[in-house]
């Protein structure tokens, strides 16, 4: 089963980050990128992962290098754009997605916007679980 897991986004500033730090809050080895990586880690992200006792905040958003993908053990994409441009890249190892809404794209107040964030914030936990379950068969 794979070890090494790298989340990958476009920006690199929520949902991947969201899923490194809950993946290694439950004890994998994981990673995180961006196909287009932003120029910081989204506030709100870091606020709701704050809420779960999770510090993000010291999290820098990163490209996708395909010379560290080798040494990685398995791929998760968490965004449709993401998952479309890692198909076209010579990937060795092997890949799996999950299509997760961008929070950061939610309109409203603030109230609202962090719901948002949250609510993606408890998918990924959810998802995350799920893997950390599954390499420990």
């Amino acid at each position: 089963m794979p070890q090494r897991v790298l989340f990958v986004c476009t920006g690199n500033s929520a949902r991947s980050q969201m899923a490194e730090g809950f993946a290694r809050a439950m004890g994998m080895e994981a990673f995180s990128a961006g196909t287009h990586p932003k120029g910081s880690v989204h506030p709100m992200a870091i606020a709701v992962m704050a809420e779960k006792g999770i510090d993000i905040s010291h999290h820098q958003p990163k490209p996708l290098d395909l010379e560290f993908v080798k040494t990685v053990d398995l791929i998760v994409t968490v965004c449709g754009e993401a998952d479309k441009e890692c198909a076209q890249l010579p990937l060795p190892v092997p890949k799996i997605h999950w299509n997760l809404p961008d929070p950061a794209k939610e309109a409203g107040d603030e109230n609202e916007r962090l719901q948002a964030f949250r609510k993606v914030r408890d998918e990924i936990e959810r998802l995350v679980g799920q893997l950390a379950s599954q390499l420990r068969e």
